[in-house]
């Protein structure tokens, strides 16, 4: 009778532990409300010096996108990361230092760790295919935090936020979408044109679609370029065009009530408003008669 009790308790406590790990990882990154929880800059746990955490979890979301946990040097806090902003990620791959920036998608609720959605692009994308497949629970990477990696700060001013993504370029729309929807208090409204390849794999679909079916501060609009012509898609398709904006958007005559964010590829940048280190604001976005102070590029 001992050995059965103890089967039983062992079996008990490995069912809670799996559903604790799921319910840690559901909640706040790619499920769950819009939590406001601004941060001022300079008070993230990570500094300009990069500093090695393990990998606690990572969670597979689509064939070729995953979220990794990673805990944070005092686990008794949050990350204390700013709205918005990013952290690098450093690792040695080979004999090359490969150091790249992710945006968390956890808000500062979390208390102990922080989740990133990332995308594996292929053998050839060494850090993505490092985060998505080699690194093991355990293992541990190098983080810093930067002055320059301070984007935009929440709340934001104008009366509608208007937002251009493509692919990874959700995870700053995120945090923004956590400070403007979180926002009991705010009248701002946001809009959402997001441009994936094929729907099976539209990162953090359920999360933005939920949110745009509870608000009515936000709408999102999915267009798809690959999408195969036999689906049962129904949303648009091709790439975000001049007809998309014109019919989503606020005209360029709101002034400083619209701004719009944009954060993609850089084929994106390139065809809607310029490459991001680019002031200078061209494309189609600048063919519609927007301004450079009405467009800011992540």
């Amino acid at each position: 009778m001992g050995r059965l009790m103890m089967s039983i308790l062992h079996l008990f406590v490995v069912l809670f532990l799996i559903t604790m790990s799921k319910a840690n990882y559901q909640s706040p990154s790619l499920s769950g409300k819009p939590t406001k929880n601004l941060v001022a800059p300079g008070k993230c746990q990570f500094t300009d010096e990069f500093v090695s955490v393990p990998l606690m979890e990572r969670i597979v979301v689509s064939s070729t996108s995953s979220v990794l946990r990673f805990g944070l040097p005092d686990a008794s806090a949050p990350l204390n990361l700013s709205t918005c902003a990013c952290i690098l990620a450093k690792a040695k791959i080979g004999d090359e230092a490969v150091i790249r920036p992710y945006t968390p998608i956890s808000t500062n609720d979390l208390t102990g760790c922080f989740d990133l959605l990332i995308k594996d692009y292929g053998p050839d994308a060494k850090m993505s295919k490092l985060m998505c497949k080699d690194l093991k629970v355990g293992d541990s990477i190098e983080f810093k935090h930067i002055s320059p990696n301070v984007k935009l700060q929440a709340p934001f001013k104008p009366k509608k936020i208007c937002m251009i993504v493509g692919g990874t370029g959700i995870t700053p729309m995120v945090q923004a979408l956590h400070a403007i929807l979180g926002d009991a208090e705010s009248t701002t409204e946001a809009v959402m044109l997001y441009g994936s390849k094929v729907s099976s794999d539209i990162l953090g679909k359920e999360l933005v679609d939920s949110w745009a079916s509870e608000s009515d501060r936000f709408k999102v609009v999915h267009v798809l370029s690959d999408e195969p012509t036999d689906s049962e898609w129904k949303g648009p398709r091709g790439f975000i065009n001049a007809d998309l904006v014109k019919a989503n958007f606020p005209e360029p005559s709101a002034g400083e009530d619209v701004l719009i964010f944009v954060c993609g590829p850089p084929p994106m940048y390139n065809a809607l408003c310029g490459p991001r280190d680019q002031k200078e604001l061209t494309g189609v976005l600048a063919d519609l008669g927007y301004k450079a102070e009405q467009v800011y590029k992540f």
